[in-house]
């Protein structure tokens, strides 16, 4: 996992060289819309820290996009933008024991029902780090 300053998102593909993108995933033999982008909070990797102690590098946490200020939650079955980039939340992006197997004990638990965002894209273009995230 590497953070880079921006990346191509394709409808119906994924990311630009995502591991989804490319089918070379864990999971690219369950295909799907909701496994071409994820999300998670910012706030979601902090808390976990605060209350069970485990420090998580947000590259760690195994998704695209860490966000900060964007309740993920509330975008299941919803379209938004992030930049000029619009998507559909599919449904949440529960952690599972392939991340806590990467990381440590514990993530699991601590993600629960805040591991983030599954999301279809819906328009080709490219996302920027510190593009905004709009409702549409």
């Amino acid at each position: 996992m590497q953070a880079i300053s921006e990346v191509r998102a394709i409808p119906g593909k994924g990311l630009a060289g995502d591991r989804y993108g490319e089918t070379t995933g864990t999971y690219s033999t369950k295909p799907g819309p909701d496994r071409e982008i994820t999300l998670i909070e910012s706030e979601a990797i902090e808390a976990l820290s605060r209350e069970s102690g485990i420090t998580l590098d947000p590259k760690d946490a195994r998704r695209n996009i860490v966000t900060s200020g964007v309740p993920l939650n509330h975008l299941v079955n919803h379209e938004f933008a992030v930049g000029e980039v619009r998507l559909r939340g599919i449904r949440l992006c529960e952690p599972c024991n392939h991340l806590e197997g990467l990381t440590q004990q514990g993530v699991l638990h601590g993600l629960i029902h805040r591991g983030g965002l599954r999301a279809q894209i819906l328009t080709d273009g490219i996302i920027h780090v510190g593009d905004t995230i709009q409702d549409v």
